[in-house]
């Protein structure tokens, strides 16, 4: 199992519509993450820099950052494009954190 964690930046203001989409995550989006081994995926944020701060525990090799050519994952992308701070194709701007340290 790997642990990944990657930050992304949420546009000033949306905070309430970030977590209203995310507190009804589409099922279909649900089962896709599961099935590609993602697990334990949370998002935090840094309200101070509008940073959120993404974890997911993952079985196998890829992440969620691994399913920019699925059709489920560009349309939930199309749909977040006006509160992230994205690229070109719609996916957030994501940048991979490198881990130092973990407890268990």
């Amino acid at each position: 199992m790997q642990r990944l964690a990657f930050k992304m930046k949420l546009n000033p203001g949306q905070k309430e519509a970030y977590k209203a989409r995310h507190d009804q995550l589409w099922p279909e989006l649900r089962q896709l993450l599961k099935d590609n081994g993602v697990s334990e995926y949370s998002i935090f944020l840094d309200e101070e820099t509008s940073t959120l701060f993404a974890f997911q525990k993952v079985s196998g090799e890829g992440g969620s950052q691994d399913l920019a050519n699925n059709e489920i994952v560009k349309k939930w992308w199309a749909f977040m494009v006006d509160i992230m701070v994205t690229n070109s194709d719609n996916s957030p701007v994501s940048v991979p954190l490198e881990e130092l340290f973990f407890m268990e």
